[in-house]
């Protein structure tokens, strides 16, 4: 799933990609500040025809679904022990499930998890949404397998009402009327009755229930649209995972029970249905409607499951092995999803090759949903997304919405393998399915797309976001513990995905490309249709390889944090290498510094790379073929920092100039030091000086990282001194000028795709730091483009455009955006509109933009975008935090806790702030309530402000000296004279 980003590099500074190219809901207060302005009924149906299936259409794993639910049955409660019972909401369990599953080695304490007694097999689900009443009516019969004499059966039920239920085993009633009972902490539905059903026995749970087509983009809802009339027209649509397949329908809703899924819509024969599978037959019902039943699927999770009623219309490629298709609704241009369509036929057919398995269905389906909390949803089959992540129109989009359709296209495809076809057993495995769709994902997208030179992002972006958060104290492990449905939602975050793909990346650089693909191929046709573990990875990959992997990886995997490697030099030929654990707010404790890393060094030196030097203990010496040039983590393949000395980071910087180093190694080594300074470790001083001798750097991303470290400091230091904030600001302008103007505004067909976004970049840059002709040309031509000129603005610069007229404009600029969100109907178009209002600060306008938000002309989907503007200058964190506090009532109502959205909302209300003062002032507001569903988020907002507080603290007056003695202040009146508090 790619989880929709905060636009924390707003697309209006011409950002290379709109964040994240992996999927963070919740991106944590690491990315506000770090990165805050760097730029911008029964089994009848025949299954589908049998050449779809490639594999096995029973797990080939070696413990078989029944096996592994065998192997954990101590650890879940069965129905004829005292049952496990739970406090309320607001407090822990009073009893736990025993400590450890002994098969697999992990430690479940705590997992709330059905009884083991029965197994699904098989569900018919029917469903029948009613658009008057906003309600569907469903039946479900569920095939089970029984492991023990029962006399009750528990499953998964959220804001379902059930109006009765029969139980059959081998032709005869076993009750037609249970009693049932609900537990609504644990969200499980029992099924009672006198009569035990045998051990060994098959039987079959029938249901029906009416549920609620909700406005929370949650299990089985309804999303809105406009048609081209006008008028207002309506979807039935599901977003399932994690645990939202129990809004749905009455299931056993946890990833390792897979089943066997067959799915009947009833809808208007006007509408199309949509599902997993491809249609086995269409017949009519009484009402007049139609009743559509889909072929049975493969063995999958419930989470998985996706059914989709509406009007729709659709183009096809046949250029795939199975039909491909993309659906949109009225009132979209389904032609803008030909770059989709294409791209999701080349790129099935690719990860077929491979990873050496066909994809397994029938067909693949994308469709664009107008109200979607995510980015996208990797359903089996049937892929859902935001209809921005999905549409492209690349007269009106830049180069970065393309690069981010194009990422999130092949994330999801990915998932059809990695989560689908081979999922995690539970959710602390994670990480497998999404570090392993982020990580395939770049690599195809470098395959499609040499020249976009996406493993150069790489670092300036997936790296750097996984060393953000995980240099929290409040960060997690890859492999996080989780027991509660409230808390699977909260993982969904750079840990699982970009931490999670930085530590394949690392592994196969270890292993080499070819032997790490090998292995992944070994796992997936070893455990197809099955669930896994992180050990099973391993093993494929030690099994490929012959070397000791797990040894290796583990300690990855299971403990939080990254270690800073300090280098030092004994001589001429020997470098001491030291590790420590690394913490943002640079006050590690003993009992937090006791893990050791296998740290692979990658040693670059004139002679090339040698990558078979590996850090193993603490602390340790290495010969070197010379100190005379060296650099530790050679394209910054490694997952920490290098902390050198001063003099060494000198010689660095001259090695730089001289070509000597690569840009993955230029960017890393600029992401190294400023995160170094920020924790205390060097004097930001240092890094100011640093970033100021890369003024005749040439590459891209290496000045994206250059701004995003400048951007930081400019972040922490939002609340300091007006002098030192204006001085700060003449100090990227001096940085960003030349270049802008010698590059230009200006865009041909000729400009490639980097080259684009980096024209872009610097020119949103330069004009939020004060660059007078820039702001000027920007004016002319927002005054142009909203006169109707639409070809005044190029897309790539649209968004930077909007954001200097209204920084440098008032209301009238103000009304013209916002008109413009009002009246466009593109969805790219509109974000932008919406992510820039921010940018006007005076309290009238800031007041407008906090309206907004619950005005009911937003979605709320998009309700965290009018906030991005807002957090770029100190008037606007304020209101940001005031108004969540008057309105926080709302917030939990409309956004429920055990949601995702709430989580973020928290990280751009809190995150944002600088000092003591204002983080006690947060930390009081929370006390005493319940933050179940978005403790995480607010424990990383809360850290990143300690951070955040520390540093300037600790170097105030080293970078107030440092703007003085560059004398800053006289560029003030050179590049601009408008004075301004600061530029993001």
């Amino acid at each position: 799933m790619i989880r929709n980003c905060l636009s924390l590099r707003p697309a209006c500074q011409g950002a290379r990609s709109v964040l994240p190219r992996s999927k963070i809901s919740l991106l944590g207060a690491h990315q506000a500040t770090t990165r805050l302005a760097a730029s911008l009924y029964t089994s009848t149906s025949s299954p589908g025809p049998s050449r779809f299936y490639s594999v096995a259409s029973t797990p080939a794993s070696p413990l078989t679904p029944r096996q592994r639910l065998s192997a954990i049955r101590s650890v879940r409660p069965r129905r004829n022990q005292t049952p496990v019972r739970y406090c309320s909401y607001r407090h822990k369990m009073c009893r736990t499930h025993a400590q450890a599953d002994v098969a697999s080695g992990v430690n479940i304490q705590g997992r709330e998890l059905l009884p083991t007694n029965v197994i699904p097999k098989h569900y018919h689900i029917t469903l029948e949404p009613d658009f008057q009443k906003l309600t569907f009516d469903g039946t479900v019969i569920i095939d089970l397998d029984v492991e023990e004499d029962s006399k009750s059966i528990s499953l998964h039920t959220l804001e379902i009402d059930i109006h009765n239920a029969k139980i059959t085993s081998g032709g005869q009633t076993v009750s037609s009327s249970p009693k049932i009972s609900y537990n609504e902490t644990t969200q499980v539905s029992t099924f009672d009755f006198d009569n035990a059903v045998s051990k060994g026995a098959k039987a079959q749970l029938e249901i029906q229930f009416t549920g609620q087509l909700n406005d929370k983009m949650a299990g089985f809802y309804r999303s809105t649209y406009t048609n081209p009339d006008g008028t207002q027209g309506l979807l039935a649509v599901s977003q399932m995972e994690p645990t939202d397949a129990r809004r749905a329908f009455p299931c056993f809703d946890e990833p390792s029970l897979k089943a066997e899924f067959t799915v009947t819509l009833v809808a208007d024969k006007k509408l199309t249905c949509l599902s997993n599978m491809d249609v086995a037959s269409e017949s009519e019902v009484k009402g007049g409607k139609k009743a559509v039943t889909f072929n049975k699927s493969p063995l999958m999770s419930t989470y998985l499951v996706a059914f989709v009623v509406g009007e729709l219309n659709y183009i096809e490629t046949n250029d795939f092995r199975v039909p491909v298709r993309v659906y949109a609704p009225p009132g979209q241009n389904i032609e803008h999803g030909r770059f989709s369509l294409n791209l999701a036929a080349k790129t099935l057919a690719f990860y077929e090759k491979v990873f050496g398995i066909e994809f397994p269905l029938p067909k693949m389906d994308q469709i664009a949903i107008p109200d979607f909390a995510q980015g996208a949803m990797e359903n089996w089959g049937l892929v859902t997304y935001r209809v921005v992540d999905l549409l492209l129109d690349e007269k009106v989009s830049g180069a970065a919405t393309k690069e981010r359709v194009a990422e999130v296209v092949q994330h999801e495809l990915a998932h059809q393998w990695f989560g689908n076809l081979v999922t995690m057993d539970w959710w602390d495995g994670l990480w497998l399915n999404e570090g392993f769709a982020t990580w395939a994902s770049w690599y195809s997208c470098n395959i499609f797309y040499p020249e976009w030179k996406v493993w150069e992002t790489y670092v300036t972006d997936n790296l750097q976001r996984a060393l953000a958060l995980d240099s929290l104290r409040s960060s997690h492990p890859i492999e996080v513990p989780v027991k509660r449905a409230d808390e699977i939602n909260q993982i969904f975050d750079a840990i699982s995905y970009s931490k999670g793909s930085c530590v394949l990346r690392m592994i196969s650089t270890y292993l080499g490309e070819d032997v790490f693909l090998e292995g992944v191929r070994r796992y997936l046709k070893k455990h197809a249709y099955g669930n896994t573990q992180t050990g099973d990875l391993w093993a494929a990959l030690g099994d490929a390889s012959g070397k000791s992997v797990e040894e290796v990886m583990d300690v990855w995997t299971k403990h939080v944090g990254y270690p800073v490697v300090t280098v030092t030099e004994k001589d001429e030929k020997t470098i001491q290498v030291k590790q420590n654990r690394f913490l943002r707010t640079g006050d590690v404790k003993p009992e937090e510094d006791k893990v050791i890393f296998p740290v692979f060094l990658g040693l670059r030196s004139k002679d090339g790379i040698d990558e078979s030097l590996t850090l193993d203990k603490r602390e340790d010496s290495f010969e070197i073929p010379s100190t005379e040039f060296f650099k530790l983590n050679a394209n910054h393949t490694g997952l920490y920092r290098t902390s050198y000395t001063p003099e060494r980071l000198e010689k660095l910087g001259e090695a730089a100039r001289q070509g000597l180093l690569s840009v993955e190694d230029r960017a890393g080594m600029i992401a190294d030091a400023g995160a170094l300074a920020s924790s205390g470790y060097q004097k930001t001083s240092g890094v100011l000086t640093l970033l100021k001798r890369f003024d005749s750097e040439k590459e891209f991303i290496v000045w994206s990282e250059i701004i995003s470290r400048v951007a930081a400091v400019q972040a922490a230091w939002i609340f300091e001194d007006k002098a030192v904030r204006d001085g700060l600001e003449a100090f990227q302008r001096e940085l960003v000028s030349p270049r802008a103007h010698k590059m230009s505004w200006k865009f041909s067909e000729s400009d490639g795709h980097i080259e684009q976004q980096f024209k872009a970049m610097l020119f949103g840059n330069a004009g939020l730091c004060g660059d007078e002709k820039i702001i000027a040309a920007a004016k002319e031509m927002f005054k142009k483009f909203m006169a109707g000129d639409k070809s005044a603005i190029h897309p790539n610069i649209r968004g930077s455009v909007f954001s200097i007229a209204l920084k440098y404009g008032g209301k009238e600029e103000y009304d013209a955006v916002l008109n413009f969100y009002r009246t466009s109907t593109n969805s790219d178009e509109r974000n932008t509109a919406l992510r820039c209002l921010g940018r006007a600060r005076s309290p009238e306008l800031i007041k407008r933009t906090l309206d907004l938000l619950f005005s009911g002309e937003i979605k709320d989907q998009d309700v965290y975008m009018p906030t991005a503007g807002l957090r770029s200058h100190p008037e606007g964190i304020e209101a940001l935090f005031n108004w969540m506090t008057e309105n926080w009532d709302e917030l939990v109502k409309r956004f429920p806790p055990q949601l995702s959205m709430l989580g973020t909302l928290v990280t751009i209300f809190t995150s944002s702030f600088t000092k003591r003062e204002q983080l006690a002032k947060v930390e009081k507001f929370f006390e005493g309530k319940n933050t179940n569903g978005f403790e995480m988020s607010l424990a990383q907002s809360l850290d990143a402000i300690r951070s955040k507080a520390a540093w300037v603290e600790r170097d105030g007056e080293d970078v107030a000296k440092w703007v003085k003695d560059n004398k800053y202040s006289a560029f003030l009146g050179e590049w601009n004279t408008i004075s301004d508090e600061e530029c993001a």
